[in-house]
């Protein structure tokens, strides 16, 4: 076994060699364009009069590749494979069911440029955004064999004179995953391979917009030696096949990662109990967030400035992370938000594939014109300070938008707008800051740039996310370093990346023989 976990280093691109790499790697995954990719359960490949269209966002005229859509009946069979074939693989070891894990992270290696130029072309996403997500992916399943290791040793106990007690950890049972589409290879892998190194078995229905980048996982997890029926492959809508999913009375568990809406319906479908369920299965609800930055008076300003602009309108501000707020001290407010729209200004807008592009498209046609209107509520809300509109290219661009003298409460302050969208308020002390940043249904991340350590630990104390930052930017938790989830409505505070996280596809049970 592998004695010490290290996070992947994410690649920057500097190098001459890895840059030409990737552009190769995006021209063959460009060749491949139109492919079919079918659903497949127990090992079987099925083919259906519907599909998913995966569309390059960049160039909408381009097809990515063409999804079979399941069916009902698919649906409900993907489940009874899954729970069939379960037995068999929950009495594996934790040791095997590690090694497959890191196997896997070898072969991400190995296709990292392709899986890159994948999420390039199918998400949108720039470049180093991509390679960010793979590298992540690549740390799940590092962290996940190690943590399974841990997890499938007998648990310490005190002991007791005339007995022999001991606790162990077990699996489940079948678990439905859905995943979101903005980080559709780590956290699509992440929430799969947890559940599979505990040693349940799997179906994944992978975001409609994602579907592709989903299929290369699949096929990674065979190719490391997944056996056939452990993880089922299953595109199709979240009405018609994912409510049949959450609700099938031999789904264990669902683990899910996307909107507010979603994750509640999720929530309340699964717990309704089914005829002849015999559990009440477990939900993971990682949802939205709109997420602040604090600015006290005595904050670094260009500091702040660089680390605001990064985390508003990285990947387009499609990140439940993302800082969508900035909440400034009003004795800096304007030299604070002098070097945001500064620097805002002279960010790139272009295809994701261009190198040079610092903001790549919206995922989606209804993604773009619901922030086109949120874009419409934020000029009557507040003073628009850069961007507002359109971007120019053929796909879904948007200009990079700031909003300024946002009043606490205002709709672009309080909903969640999942694009290049920022909004800053003033506020008249540092104690008002926090009382605004704590004014959301929300509770995911946020940050506080202040030079006072005292103002830092009452941030601690009273600032309630789930993932809190100082001096330093709101986005780019890392695994085993910053344990991800957060509070109230973004979600069930799982703390994905976690000591704790694969605790939740296991159960616990303890034996006792009398000596």
């Amino acid at each position: 076994m592998k004695l010490a976990f290290v996070n992947e280093p994410v690649n920057s691109f500097v190098n001459p060699v890895d840059r030409e790499a990737q552009i190769k790697a995006i021209e063959a995954v460009e060749a491949s364009f139109g492919k079919r990719y079918p659903i497949v359960i127990g090992g079987q490949e099925f083919f259906t009069d519907k599909e998913i269209k995966s569309i390059n966002p960049s160039d909408t005229s381009q097809v990515v590749g063409l999804a079979a859509s399941a069916t009902p009946e698919l649906a409900d069979k993907a489940v009874k494979v899954a729970y069939e074939n379960f037995p068999a693989w929950s009495q594996t070891s934790f040791a095997e069911r590690a090694r497959i894990l890191w196997r896997a992270a070898a072969i991400m290696r190995k296709r990292r440029f392709e899986l890159n130029a994948t999420m390039i072309l199918e998400a949108g996403k720039t470049w180093i955004e991509a390679d960010a997500d793979t590298a992540e992916a690549i740390d799940f399943c590092e962290f996940y064999a190690h943590e399974a290791i841990r997890y499938g040793q007998p648990q310490p106990l005190i002991p007791t004179a005339g007995e022999d007690d001991e606790m162990t950890y077990i699996p489940i049972g079948p678990v439905v995953v859905i995943p979101p589409w903005n980080f559709p290879l780590a956290i699509t892998a992440g929430m799969t391979v947890a559940a599979l190194v505990t040693g349940n078995t799997v179906v994944l229905k992978p975001a409609s917009p994602t579907p592709v980048i989903a299929w290369k996982l699949f096929e990674i997890l065979r190719e490391a030696g997944l056996p056939s029926g452990v993880l089922q492959y299953v595109p199709g809508s979240g009405g018609a096949v994912g409510d049949i999913l959450v609700g099938h009375p031999l789904t264990r568990m669902v683990a899910f990662t996307g909107s507010m809406d979603v994750g509640i319906h999720i929530n309340a479908l699964a717990a309704k109990v089914a005829p002849g369920q015999i559990w009440l299965k477990r939900v993971i609800a990682e949802m939205g967030g709109k997420d602040a930055i604090i600015v006290a008076d005595d904050g670094n300003i260009k500091e702040a400035a660089a680390a605001i602009t990064a985390s508003a309108f990285g990947f387009q501000g499609q990140k439940c992370s993302a800082c969508s707020r900035a909440i400034l001290d009003a004795a800096i407010y304007d030299d604070v938000m002098a070097e945001v729209v500064a620097a805002t200004k002279k960010l790139k807008v272009g295809p994701a594939k261009d190198p040079n592009s610092q903001v790549g498209p919206v995922i989606t046609e209804s993604a773009m014109n619901s922030i086109l209107g949120y874009m419409e509520i934020g000029k009557k809300e507040g003073k628009l300070l850069c961007g507002g509109g359109r971007a120019d290219g053929p796909g879904y661009f948007l200009q990079p938008t700031i909003f300024g003298d946002v009043p606490a409460g205002a709709r672009i302050e309080q909903e969640e707008i999942f694009g290049p969208v920022l909004s800053v308020t003033k506020a008249d002390n540092y104690d008002h800051a926090i009382q605004i940043a704590n004014g959301t249904i929300y509770g995911l991340t946020g940050a506080v740039f202040s030079r006072s350590q005292a103002r830092l630990e009452q941030a601690r104390r009273d600032f309630h996310v789930g993932n809190l930052y100082f001096n330093r930017k709101c986005t780019g938790a890392l695994v085993c370093a910053q344990p991800f989830g957060g509070f109230n409505m973004s979600g069930t505070d799982s703390k994905a990346g976690g000591g704790d996280y694969l605790l939740l596809f296991l159960q616990a049970k303890t034996v006792c023989q009398k000596l």
